[in-house]
């Protein structure tokens, strides 16, 4: 994987770049759909081809279902998928201490409880690797131990701890285990600390020094207030190597966005745009518009006139009422297309404006727009 920074806007630390993995070219900063389970929920394939150029699959998921024998018979998941564009795949480690209550951490990883059959299965850094390598995501994720919100500051020291020598067996396991298949992976370390200044400062620190291709930062989003995490985010983007890519994990909201671009953050996952789309949200460029709302019954013009997807300009708000309040799947999926598109929109806005010199005062222009409800 090579990453090339080409811009950072005069105004803030938002970046401009050009990520290249094995397969493809992926323009950021970069918004990557999420696809836990192999497929983004709602959406066809051939409509995310149209929207991005990357997707994140789940290690969690994929490894319940459908199973890492199913990967390496297909030839991985990118044919499995039929999806030829670059795929980065979360290591789990988020999925089973999410369910810490029904789980059991051991100083060597996790047992966990099939939410499918209720059977019993182990995590450690090293099988964690081992289904990554199976699965075969471009960019595959550390294992790392993930604590609550909130968690008290020995809590969280404890945690980083052992989120660093699960990096370094992870890392062991890599050397000594190469690709399956004919094509390069690159390991991205996740940056935890709760929302303490000097663990997240030190876990920074710590991990940069292992001079991987890219760098996440993990555990934000999770309950805490904005101006924390953003000033985490400012914090450890000003510790972490200026010329690797920088994922800020499962965030978030078309703000939260914007915010972190402004923050020096590269790449971005979130749930938001589909799972709030199946349920009548939609961001627009005007502000946010909950489809099921009796306002939008005889309202006829398109869901967005500044929109760039096709559903944007095919459908009416009115229709895509009748859709949802019909229960008919097809609200679901114009809504979920319509909410990715505007996502990717955003993104690109945005790296124009980098480009330009001009991010900063857009960014403040258009954040009142974004936060309107219609």
């Amino acid at each position: 994987m090579k990453f090339n920074l080409i811009k950072t806007d005069r105004f803030s630390k938002a970046r401009a770049g050009i990520l290249k993995t094995d397969h493809g070219k992926i323009e950021t900063p970069i918004f990557m759909p999420v696809a836990s389970k192999g497929y983004v929920k709602s959406v066809p394939i051939h409509e995310i081809h149209k929207i991005s150029k990357i997707i994140l699959g789940n290690t969690y998921h994929l490894y319940l279902k459908p199973g890492i024998e199913v990967f390496h018979k297909a030839g991985g998941i990118h044919s499995f998928m039929n999806w030829n564009e670059s795929i980065l795949t979360d290591s789990g480690g988020f999925q089973v201490f999410s369910m810490r209550k029904l789980n059991k951490i051991t100083e060597n990883g996790v047992v966990f409880k099939s939410i499918i059959n209720g059977s019993y299965h182990f995590f450690s850094p090293e099988k964690s690797m081992e289904i990554q390598r199976f699965i075969g995501g471009d960019i595959i994720m550390a294992f790392d131990d993930c604590p609550p919100f909130p968690c008290s500051y020995q809590e969280a020291k404890k945690s980083i701890k052992k989120t660093h020598i699960w990096l370094k067996k992870c890392c062991s396991y890599l050397q000594n285990h190469p690709e399956i298949y004919n094509y390069k992976q690159s390991f991205f370390p996740i940056l935890q600390g709760s929302i303490y200044p000097d663990l997240r400062k030190n876990s920074a620190k710590e991990i940069s020094l292992l001079e991987t291709e890219g760098y996440a930062i993990g555990g934000l989003s999770l309950g805490e207030e904005k101006e924390q995490t953003q000033n985490i985010i400012d914090l450890v983007t000003d510790i972490l190597p200026k010329e690797k890519p920088r994922y800020l994990m499962g965030v978030g909201n078309p703000v939260d966005i914007l915010e972190g671009i402004s923050l020096g953050i590269d790449m971005f996952d979130c749930v938001i745009p589909t799972r709030n789309g199946r349920h009548g949200m939609l961001f627009t460029w005007k502000g946010i518009m909950n489809m099921k709302n009796k306002k939008w019954e005889k309202d006829f013009s398109c869901l967005d006139e500044f929109g760039n997807s096709y559903v944007d300009q095919s459908y009416s708000k009115s229709y895509v009422r009748h859709l949802f309040l019909s229960r008919d799947n097809l609200a679901k999926e114009i809504a979920s297309i319509h909410n990715l598109s505007f996502y990717s929109d955003l993104i690109q806005q945005a790296r124009v404006h980098i480009m330009n010199n001009q991010f900063f005062s857009w960014k403040e222009s258009v954040i009142p727009l974004l936060k309107k409800r219609l």
